[in-house]
């Protein structure tokens, strides 16, 4: 009688099914890290496993559909899933943003307000007008730009 050696094989297929798993999931990674549209046809091509057995995988399936869809729908070249933005991410983006808008508004204005003061006080100075009769001085040259201080 021959030995019972199907502990054996079950455990070489159970190996296998892990190695080919390994190998489709490595491929879909590198794919979309690349950039490469994902197909199934791409998938099986550079995992050397068949398409059928792709579509019978069900998360590896909805994995690559996913990805499909997310490449179709992209205008430009694909950009792969580690990089693209998620809706969370654009949204704190934009806070910060306008946060930092508000923030360059403010020190506009406060820079306008120091500003005005400045050229207020240079005004009212003795040495911009000529209170006497005597003669006007000869006039300096005019500086174009007033470097106004932190307050």
């Amino acid at each position: 009688m021959r030995p019972d050696n199907t502990a054996r094989i079950i455990a070489a297929a159970q190996r296998r099914r892990e190695l080919t798993r390994a190998k489709a999931l490595q491929a879909l990674r590198e794919l979309d890290r690349t950039g490469v549209p994902i197909t199934f046809q791409s998938v099986a091509t550079a995992a050397h496993v068949s398409r059928s057995w792709l579509y019978a995988q069900p998360d590896i399936r909805t994995e690559i559909q996913r990805l499909r869809q997310a490449t179709r729908s992209a205008p430009a070249a694909p950009i792969p899933a580690s990089q693209r933005t998620s809706e969370k991410s654009a949204l704190a983006r934009l806070d910060i943003a306008l946060k930092r808008n508000r923030e360059l508004a403010e020190e506009n204005q406060r820079l306008r307000r120091q500003l005005a003061r400045a050229l207020g006080e240079h005004r009212r100075s003795p040495h911009s007008r000529n209170s006497d009769d005597s003669p006007p001085t000869p006039a300096k040259p005019h500086r174009s730009s007033v470097t106004i201080g932190p307050c």
